[in-house]
């Protein structure tokens, strides 16, 4: 049974192993939120993230027997870079399966971190894919399975991250952590309940892959048909079984973020205090507007979970940003095939915006061609006035959304 105990106990295992991870104090949340606001930097761990405490605590456990028929897993990322660090110290062989979609970033990190003593396997789009081919692995080669959640020695590892922040802020009021398969949260609750009366841990799950509320509204774990993969570390169809149990007794309410508030999170991150978060990393960050009533005036820590994000993705991260603010639009926009029309359309339309996107090639023998246009406006209130001066101009259009097969193509 997990408790308080075997989670110091968890501590004493690996605290030679992983950084006290600091508690840094943020000024301009804590003004913007009227509370005092901190963030637990997991994303300074030797593997960016918090996920080497659980697979090293589950991994160096292990009996002997047991390390010599080696040790699977699979991981979106960062549990397999926790898992690799661990092979590598421990000197045990270990197989990752990672998602196809998995970023480059990630699998260079495991494949520096594990070196010779680890092999990856990418399989599926999804980590419940990878998952999936990975336990048939463990069972048809008698190898010692190390979950990245739903396993009381990994989630004993995990909340010892409630050990640090309790140590650092004895007088916490609030603690909001990101949810993936439940890991985290189902530990530092354990600990942070037992130790506090009256804390408060908050969940948060994105809005592409709310597994945990889903769970959580009907009473058991379900598996979700579709998901949105780009918040890769918590882009589970399924919580564990264990973890849910868990959340359902110890954590006070689980709130939904979208993807592009995450987003803009991860840039008010970069740009105001220097902190490079994964999409996973920003979203207790991002669950600060949703839980305000609660947090004014209160001690509050939001875990940055990993710092595992890849250079290449800040486009994309820029691009949901602008849409989620409301500063960015997609149209299909008809044109008469005659000289003046881009003209007319910008007079008549008389809207501060740029236009980012014009995608148009002339047809013969027709009388009108449709365009695809990306505008950004440079005030989100100025959207009404557009759409006004669009109707006003005579042209057909049709705006596109994110239920439009289209707009996965442009995002």
């Amino acid at each position: 049974m997990l408790t308080a105990e075997t989670i110091q106990k968890a501590y004493q295992n690996i605290k030679n192993v992983v950084n006290h991870a600091p508690l840094q104090y943020s000024a301009r949340l804590s003004n913007k939120y009227k509370a005092k606001i901190y963030l637990k930097r997991e994303d300074l761990q030797t593997v960016r993230s918090y996920k080497i405490r659980g697979a090293y605590n589950l991994i160096s456990s292990l009996s002997e027997e047991e390390k010599s028929r080696g040790v699977i897993c699979a991981s979106a990322g960062n549990h397999a870079q926790g898992f690799a660090y661990a092979c590598a110290s421990l000197g045990i062989r270990g197989i990752v399966y990672m998602p196809e979609v998995t970023p480059v970033q990630k699998i260079n990190k495991v494949k520096k971190f594990g070196g010779q003593f680890v092999h990856i396997e990418l399989v599926g789009r999804t980590f419940d894919e990878a998952f999936q081919a990975s336990k048939r692995r463990a069972e048809d080669d008698g190898l010692v399975y190390v979950h990245p959640f739903d396993d009381e020695r990994t989630i004993a590892g995990q909340g010892t991250v409630g050990i640090e922040i309790l140590e650092d802020l004895p007088d916490t009021d609030i603690i909001i952590v990101p949810i993936g398969g439940g890991g985290l949260i189902s530990g530092i609750s354990t600990y942070a309940k037992s130790v506090i009366s009256g804390i408060k841990v908050f969940g948060v799950d994105p809005a592409g892959a709310p597994k945990a509320v889903e769970a959580l509204n009907v009473g058991h774990p379900v598996e979700l048909t579709n998901i949105d993969t780009f918040i890769d570390g918590a882009a589970i169809k399924k919580i564990g079984t264990i973890t849910f149990n868990i959340i359902k007794e110890k954590v006070d309410k689980v709130f939904v973020v979208p993807e592009g508030k995450v987003c803009t999170s991860m840039i008010e991150l970069y740009q105001e205090e220097g902190i490079i978060a994964e999409p996973a990393g920003a979203l207790a960050v991002a669950a600060l507007d949703s839980v305000e009533s609660d947090t004014q005036g209160k001690n509050v820590v939001c875990i940055i979970s990993g710092g595992n994000n890849d250079i290449s993705r800040y486009p994309e991260i820029m691009e949901r940003s602008l849409i989620y603010e409301g500063l960015k639009h997609y149209f299909i926009i008809e044109f008469a095939q005659k000289p003046g029309q881009l003209k007319l359309f910008l007079d008549t339309v008389g809207v501060n915006f740029d236009i980012v996107r014009f995608e148009y090639l002339k047809k013969t023998n027709k009388e009108f061609g449709p365009a695809l246009v990306g505008i950004e406006l440079h005030n989100k209130e100025d959207y009404n006035s557009f759409i006004e001066g669009l109707n006003k101009s005579g042209f057909r259009y049709f705006k596109i959304d994110s239920n439009d097969m289209l707009y996965r193509y442009l995002v």
